[in-house]
């Protein structure tokens, strides 16, 4: 689906133009083309690669979707793939694709499975006329930094998450609810990985567009593509500090299990102590034979039993002093 197709020239919009007609303004030198596309059909892919003369190994990777992120030359242009990533109402991952082709004096955008469009950044393109005589240079950088940008609400969402799951490791709670908390830091782990599998490949090919051999169609943006780089680099270091995090409280939620069974052992421990010293006396006593001590005393039955009682007071008081019970 055809979302914009707009034609620009000294930074300022002249028209909103058909997809016949990309071509001829494509071919104005002095002119630049700015067409988003969503979700678009085999077709309308068709077209935009005979307007704007795509490669054609490029549009096969847009139909067949799926790609890892990346950043390739083709001749003169550029192809970059980025992933979206949105949550949906369960907070669960919805995985989207931005394409981009960037030449000369084009930019053709195309994302599947993105409700979150780039309006915005048209808008802001628009704005700033001096930056947007750059080209396709700056529409690039303008929509890399835009997705970049949109990790970060998505990374502070999942750091929240696990500051509230180690909250939750401290208190008191059944094994269930144990199981529970670990349920929660795989989820999150997980989701961890997801969205560092979206943003580590980015920086190698980013970095291509900060030092070195630049393409040509980025040149003298070094400076922008260099602070998208930065920002990139701070998420992925975000996220290996909180899988790492994540690991750690895995751990200690285990050994928090671990105590709480000592606890549960202890305790029985001390209640079969307690069991133990009248079941002893008792079995003593209750063995047949004649010449048992004191078996014949008038008062001995209460005699044993308050020696059974002081014992276990005795070792009741010790038991809780020492916190077994």
């Amino acid at each position: 689906m055809l979302i914009n197709c707009a034609a620009y020239q000294d930074g300022k919009k002249l028209a909103d133009i058909k997809i016949e007609d990309i071509s001829d303004y494509v071919a104005k030198p002095e002119c630049f083309v700015w067409v988003a596309l969503k979700d678009p059909e085999p077709a309308e892919l068709e077209a935009m690669k005979e307007e704007f003369g795509l490669h054609e190994l490029a549009i096969e990777d847009v139909q067949n979707g799926h790609q890892h992120p990346k950043i390739e030359e083709y001749g003169d242009s550029l192809f970059a793939v980025l992933h979206t990533i949105e949550m949906d109402e369960n907070d669960e991952f919805v995985i989207g694709e931005v394409d981009i082709f960037a030449g000369e004096n084009y930019v053709l955008s195309v994302r599947n499975r993105t409700r979150h469009g780039f309006q915005e950044v048209r808008a802001r393109c628009e704005r700033e006329p001096s930056l947007l005589k750059e080209g396709s240079g700056f529409v690039l950088y303008a929509l890399i930094d835009t997705v970049v940008d949109r990790y970060f609400p998505i990374l502070e969402t999942l750091s929240t998450k696990l500051e509230e799951i180690e909250d939750r490791i401290f208190e008191k709670h059944t094994l269930a609810q144990s199981r529970a908390i670990i349920e929660d830091l795989y989820s999150l782990k997980r989701r961890l990985v997801a969205l560092q599998q979206r943003v580590a490949p980015l920086l190698e090919s980013l970095s291509k567009l900060t030092g070195g051999r630049i393409p040509r169609i980025c040149s003298g943006m070094a400076a922008y593509f260099r602070d998208v780089y930065d920002h990139l680099e701070r998420i992925v270091r975000t996220v290996e500090g909180r899988r790492e995090m994540t690991v750690t409280a895995v751990q200690v939620n285990l050994g928090m299990i671990s105590l709480a069974e000592n606890e549960v052992t202890k305790r029985l421990g001390a209640f079969a102590a307690l069991f133990a010293v009248p079941t002893m006396i008792a079995g003593i006593y209750g063995m047949n034979f004649q010449n048992i001590p004191e078996l014949h005393l008038p008062f001995g039955y209460q005699i044993c039993l308050a020696a059974m009682l002081v014992i276990d007071l005795i070792l009741f008081w010790r038991f809780k002093a020492s916190g077994w019970l």
